[in-house]
């Protein structure tokens, strides 16, 4: 199946802005959703903060696009590997964790473009992260166990997300915590039906999917609904409402 393309400059672009743009950037109207701007840092201080595991030396962050929420992890864990299937995401990754900063042109209107600088936050050690390409689905076996998986907005994006699911059991130490967010798009372009959690018929639930997939291997610790909004032009938006879940890895 031929999958889209996250390698494209517009694409990285609209990552940066959506993973470092300031408020200014984002949103500069006297109106909107400010609740659901630095949506990747928010999947720290609002989900992770809320159940940090007893151990903290190692977090991994699969789908970690641009990197911001796996920056954002090195505050609490020694170690923290971030993997993207974007070859063109996790470059920019590392330059951001060499250098700090990453020079870009976010889309404005029609052909006109605005410079941007993305920039770690100040307080957070670089050198506590390293980035990675690599196929969620098919996770390099020597990748070891962690105290802390998160995977934001990445299982409707894979064609057999029970590939990288029944991964999991193996990544988490016991006692450890997962991080799951997710609106559950299911869309043909990236995953073929039969593969889809729910959403094939009424009353299919794809949350009650996800809760089968981990079942046995993790409990619920939490469950809410986060808001996000990516910046496509100077007025045109995406505004979507996330089911975020945390589970801890029984055993």
């Amino acid at each position: 199946m031929s999958l889209p393309s996250y390698e494209s400059n517009t694409l990285l672009n609209q990552y940066l802005l959506f993973h470092y743009g300031s408020q200014e950037e984002v949103l500069p109207y006297s109106f909107g959703p400010r609740e659901a701007l630095e949506f990747p840092a928010r999947c720290v201080s609002e989900l992770v903060c809320e159940h940090l595991p007893s151990g903290r030396a190692r977090a991994l962050d699969v789908g970690c696009a641009v990197g911001r929420a796996s920056f954002e992890l090195a505050r609490y864990f020694d170690e923290v590997v971030g993997v993207d299937f974007s070859v063109a995401f996790i470059e920019a990754a590392q330059e951001l964790a060499s250098k700090g900063l990453l020079d870009y042109a976010r889309a404005h209107e029609g052909k006109v473009t605005l410079r941007s600088v993305a920039a770690v936050p100040e307080g957070i050690d670089r050198a506590r992260v390293q980035f990675e390409t690599g196929d969620a689905m098919d996770l390099r076996e020597d990748l070891g166990q962690f105290d802390l998986v998160m995977a934001c907005n990445l299982i409707c994006r894979l064609p057999e997300p029970m590939r990288f699911l029944s991964r999991l059991s193996s990544l988490v130490k016991p006692g450890g915590v997962l991080v799951i967010t997710t609106p559950f798009t299911w869309l043909e372009q990236y995953t073929p039906p039969e593969y889809w959690l729910g959403g094939q018929a009424e009353g299919g639930d794809s949350f009650n999917g996800l809760c089968e997939a981990l079942e046995g291997d993790f409990s619920l610790l939490q469950e809410k609904d986060m808001p996000m909004l990516i910046k496509e032009t100077a007025r045109k938006y995406q505004w979507t409402a996330v089911q975020a879940s945390v589970w801890q890895r029984q055993g």
